[in-house]
């Protein structure tokens, strides 16, 4: 869950409201009435209890973040979502669970988050000279100056940059966080993307390819085609990585960056593999039943025979863990059907890998940069990330594509 910094090139009873947080850093949300959309969510939160069961059953009962008071009533208010108090509510847990010591966040019906990323989410703006407070930003915490830098860097090498952060799972699923939020169409997601969203804006307004996943995973949430997220990681779904492929394969080819082979020499088959998420890894025991996932293996002739990462692709996959999830095998749960995978199948051909254990941002550039070949025969670099990583500090140094000659 805490990525290393070593890299991998190849690839309830309803009246209850105070969290409960078990011994080896699990915290479960206190719930408000200030996001219900109409309905009381005492069957859902009795259902959920008796999933997390498990899951609690070593916890101990804590005060509940300052403020956080719901009176007894809270279940039958029905109010808009409001995003500014959607931010607070995370800001506030986020700084209870932080102080508690833990890294799991335990939400409802076997759903586990990443504190890291909820505090992302409830960060606000994380570019420009400033911070909050109106002190001096530094460079390396400002991802605007390093995205630009490196676009720049590709298209003078002749490549086209693909920025592609992956959405906060929180933001697609507040609904499995907080008891009370209430989703059922895409709409009502719009307020949960937070400050990433407007930064999405800032950089297509700088002349940025950017992929914006978040319009997408909110329409495809609701198709009933299978989750998006991990239930108990901090990972995308295999699903998620398919319909991210589609997309990147459409987008170059509308854009005229790169053509697709058809028909494509690959094929895939869908398995059940079950899957021992980082966050379910870090549960005390007894924990909850391992997860489920549908995955889409990637391969060629009867045997499924593995797509190789090609260094003579001409589009890479730079990216932190995302990148390599469902590909690298181990305990990033599977291979052949990561979003390397899923792209030979929609382009036809074999896709050049660089993805890591640690920060997309700093790592990976670094790695690119140990190549010594910069971006010498690559027409698309598609550059992944969980989007927690904008607020990363430290991680945004501009770095060369190609090291100092002599």
């Amino acid at each position: 869950m805490n990525e290393p910094s070593s890299s991998t090139p190849t690839g309830s009873d309803p009246a209850e409201e105070a969290p409960r947080l078990g011994r080896t850093g699990t915290s479960r949300p206190p719930r408000s009435g200030r996001f219900l959309a109409g309905r009381s969510v005492a069957g859902r939160s009795l259902a959920a209890a008796l999933l997390l069961a498990p899951l609690l059953a070593t916890g101990v009962a804590c005060n509940q973040p300052p403020g956080e008071q719901v009176s007894g009533t809270a279940a039958a208010e029905t109010r808009e979502a409001d995003p500014a108090d959607f931010v607070q509510r995370l800001a506030k847990y986020s700084d209870f669970a932080a102080a508690e010591g833990r890294t799991v966040v335990a939400g409802n019906e076997g759903w586990l988050f990443f504190l890291p990323e909820l505090q992302s989410l409830a960060a606000g703006p994380f570019w420009g000279p400033t911070d909050a407070q109106g002190q001096p930003r530094s460079q390396s915490d400002d991802p605007l100056p390093a995205i630009l830098d490196f676009r720049d860097q590709l298209e003078a090498a002749g490549a086209q940059l693909l920025l592609v952060p992956v959405p906060a799972k929180a933001s697609l699923y507040p609904d499995r966080l907080f008891d009370d939020v209430t989703v059922g169409v895409p709409g009502d997601l719009a307020p949960y993307g937070g400050a990433h969203q407007a930064f999405l804006d800032e950089l297509a307004a700088r002349g940025v390819h950017v992929l914006d996943l978040y319009p997408l995973f909110a329409a495809r949430r609701f198709d009933g085609g299978g989750r998006l997220y991990c239930r108990t990681d901090t990972h995308w779904s295999g699903r998620a990585c398919q319909l991210t492929a589609e997309a990147i394969v459409r987008r170059a080819v509308d854009e005229g960056w790169i053509g697709a082979e058809e028909p494509s020499p690959y094929r895939s088959e869908t398995k059940p593999v079950e899957i021992r998420g980082d966050l379910w890894r870090d549960l005390p025991e007894p924990r909850p039943p391992v997860e489920t996932l549908e995955l889409a293996l990637v391969g060629s002739g009867p045997d499924l025979a593995p797509v190789e990462v090609d260094r003579s692709s001409p589009v890479l996959v730079l990216g932190d863990s995302h990148a390599l999830v469902f590909h690298a095998g181990g305990d990033l749960h599977s291979q052949q059907a990561g979003l390397s995978d899923q792209l030979a199948l929609g382009f036809g051909f074999p896709i050049d890998l660089i993805g890591v254990r640690g920060s997309g941002a700093d790592a990976a550039r670094i790695n690119l940069l140990r190549r010594g070949t910069g971006a010498a025969g690559k027409k698309l670099v598609v550059w992944v990330f969980s989007a927690r990583t904008f607020t990363e500090r430290g991680v945004w140094k501009t770095i060369p594509l190609l090291p100092p000659e002599g």
